[in-house]
C-alpha cells in the first residue's frame, strides 16, 4: 500500500473520530495528516512527510487555539438568549414581598422572580435578565 493512501485513511479516520466526538481540534490534526498525505504524493521521504504533517497540524491547532482564546466568553445558559428565550421578554411586577421577591403571571402560569444584584425593587415593568431554576431575575427597564 502507497504511503499516501495510509496518510489519506488516517486523516478519514481523524475526520470520523472528530464526527463522533465533536472536537474541532481533531479536523486541525486530520490537516496535517492530509499534508502529510500531499508530501508523500510529491515523493517526499517519510521523514519529510512526518514533518509536514506536524507544522500543519500541530500549527493548525495553535492557531485554532489563539483564535479560540481571543473570543468572548459565551453567555451562561441562563442568561443566554440562544438557550433560554425568556431573556429579554418583559414582566410587570405590581409589588415586592417582604423576601426581596415577587410573583408574577408570566406565559400563563405564576413565576417567582428576584431582583438582579444591584438592581431596586421598584414597581413597574421589568426585562428578563437571566432564569436561575425556576425563577426570574429582572432588571429594571
Amino acid at each position: 500500500m502507497a504511503e499516501s493512501t495510509i496518510w489519506w485513511l488516517l486523516a478519514g479516520g481523524a475526520v470520523a473520530l472528530e464526527l463522533l466526538t465533536g472536537t474541532f481540534y481533531l479536523l486541525m490534526f486530520a490537516l496535517g495528516l492530509a499534508a502529510a498525505a500531499l508530501a508523500a504524493h510529491a515523493g517526499a521521504s517519510f521523514p519529510v512527510q512526518l514533518v509536514a504533517a506536524a507544522v500543519v497540524g500541530g500549527g493548525a491547532v495553535a492557531g485554532w487555539h489563539v483564535f479560540r482564546g481571543r473570543q468572548p466568553a459565551a453567555a451562561a445558559a441562563g442568561a443566554n438568549r440562544d438557550v433560554n428565550l425568556d431573556v429579554g421578554e418583559s414582566v410587570h411586577i405590581d409589588a415586592w414581598n417582604a423576601d426581596g421577591t415577587a410573583q408574577v403571571k408570566y406565559r400563563g402560569a405564576q413565576w417567582t422572580v428576584m431582583p438582579a444584584p444591584g438592581v431596586n425593587q421598584a414597581t413597574g415593568q421589568h426585562r428578563v435578565r437571566e432564569v436561575v431554576g425556576n425563577r426570574l431575575v429582572v432588571e429594571k427597564i
